[in-house]
């Protein structure tokens, strides 16, 4: 197991100078870095094109690629009654929520991570980048 030393989590459009700042602490950026790329969502469809997607690009630009990984889903229930007084059959109401996740491993320069995941991701799908060096 790796220590993974730099987390970057994409909130929006970064400039180039911010995404510079964030994906790389200097040095020359032409070496390889170990890339996992996670991605979680509640929606199994979005979550498998945006998958599809990375290493589509990942595989176009002739990378190493490990991945998707599919890790178990995570299944939050809640139960609770349907009375709001406590009067009545005692009847309850049930809800789920289930989190499904994926990771990508790249080994990659930073610029060609970049490139990769300027595609469109879907809303719903959130998305963590962590940098080995």
């Amino acid at each position: 197991h790796r220590p993974w030393r730099e987390t970057y989590r994409p909130q929006g459009p970064l400039s180039d100078m911010q995404a510079d700042k964030s994906l790389s602490k200097g040095g020359d950026d032409s070496r390889l870095l170990c890339i996992r790329i996670t991605l979680t969502s509640r929606n199994v469809k979005a979550l498998e094109r945006v998958c599809t997607e990375l290493k589509r690009g990942a595989v176009d630009k002739g990378l190493k690629v490990a991945g998707p990984v599919r890790l178990p889903t995570k299944t939050l229930r809640i139960t609770t009654r349907k009375s709001p007084c406590g009067e009545g059959t005692n009847t309850w109401d049930r809800y789920e929520m289930r989190i499904h996740k994926r990771l990508l491993d790249l080994h990659s320069p930073s610029e060609t991570v970049r490139q990769i995941t300027s595609i469109t991701i879907e809303p719903g799908v959130d998305v963590e980048v962590t940098i080995n060096q």
